[in-house]
């Protein structure tokens, strides 16, 4: 039995999941269109909105209505909404998509700080820039209270990592003092709202950042695949926290069709793995041994297993022997 028999319907992240910049990863579609299940996406990029995703998704050989995409744009509007009631003056930093979405749920949209907002509503947008966020502040600093509709520090571009919507916000709490309440991931609601689209009761969450795609599914008491074509690899797996931990881990969306046990952390391709105490260095990870086939991988699944273990999470890895050190190699970070 290979994964995508486990499971209902797939909730998949976008940006380093399914593409890069709108251009598709390796393989993403053709394992999306082979699982033959429901495909949600759940998004934190508010830049564009649920109409234009689901183009550029048909654009690359994905065929999901509207419906099928949910975005942290609705979310954050939604949650303004439910706090300020219909008719709220609400300041929007974002795209436009963000600003109909606004105006279409009930809220007065209004374009500067001097129309007395009641709520600010910040969404990813290129074009931000300083005199957009200094309305933001001027806004908040009298009273309008603040919601953010993701707080990514970065966005997976074709170029690399680019400043993501956490950055820009991070720019108005500096000035402000004030956090702002955010609506997208890890929050759980976006992955329960996605799973009652197409009436799925176990889902698999699908995503490549720790700290949204997989918190967010594990808060939302579903199995989570972390895949490694995006934000977090190897370093942030390490350490990281235990509602971050992803149920299964693979290189790519061909993770769908592995079995299950195989990619879940644990002691595999004949590597050995235990928690040594390096002393001036502290705990590390050591691994060793290792069949003449074993991969990366299945080195990094052996390493978290054993790091996931420890009652005091180990922060280094040390591998040892010829195998052991090729397969740490290999790994991205």
């Amino acid at each position: 039995m290979t994964l995508v028999n486990d499971y209902d319907a797939l909730l998949l992240d976008l940006d380093g999941t399914v593409w890069e910049g709108g251009r598709p990863i390796a393989g993403a579609v053709e394992a999306i269109t082979a699982s033959e299940l429901p495909d949600v996406y759940v998004t934190n990029n508010a830049s564009r909105g649920p109409e234009e995703v689901a183009r550029m998704l048909e654009s690359i050989g994905l065929h999901p209505p509207a419906e099928q995409v949910v975005t942290s744009a609705q979310a954050g509007v939604k949650l303004a909404l439910a706090d300020g009631g219909a008719g709220a003056r609400a300041l929007i930093l974002g795209v436009d998509s963000l600003r109909e979405i606004a105006r279409a749920a009930g809220l007065d949209v209004v374009e500067s700080a001097a129309e007395n907002p009641d709520v600010v509503i910040q969404g990813h947008d290129p074009r931000t820039g300083w005199a957009e966020l200094s309305e933001a502040a001027l806004a908040i600093r009298a009273g309008a209270r603040f919601y953010a509709t993701n707080l990514d520090t970065t966005l997976p571009m074709q170029r690399g990592l680019m400043v993501g919507n956490g950055s820009m916000v991070a720019a108005v709490v500096s000035a402000t003092g004030v956090e702002p309440v955010s609506a997208g991931k890890p929050e759980a609601t976006m992955f329960h709202v996605a799973a009652r689209h197409v009436g799925a009761t176990r889902p698999l969450a699908v995503g490549d950042r720790l700290n949204t795609d997989i918190r967010g599914g594990n808060a939302a008491e579903m199995d989570t695949l972390h895949v490694l074509t995006g934000v977090s690899g190897m370093r942030e797996l390490l350490v990281a926290d235990e509602d971050e931990r992803p149920t299964f881990i693979a290189e790519d969306l061909s993770g769908l069709f592995c079995e299950a046990d195989e990619l879940r952390p644990s002691a595999q391709g004949g590597f050995v793995a235990e928690v040594v105490d390096m002393e001036d260095y502290g705990l590390a990870v050591e691994l060793r041994e290792g069949d003449a086939e074993a991969t990366s991988i299945q080195a990094m699944r052996t390493v978290l297993a054993a790091a996931w273990a420890s009652e005091i999470p180990p922060n280094e890895v040390r591998a040892v022997g010829e195998r052991a050190e090729a397969a740490a190699a290999g790994w991205k970070n």
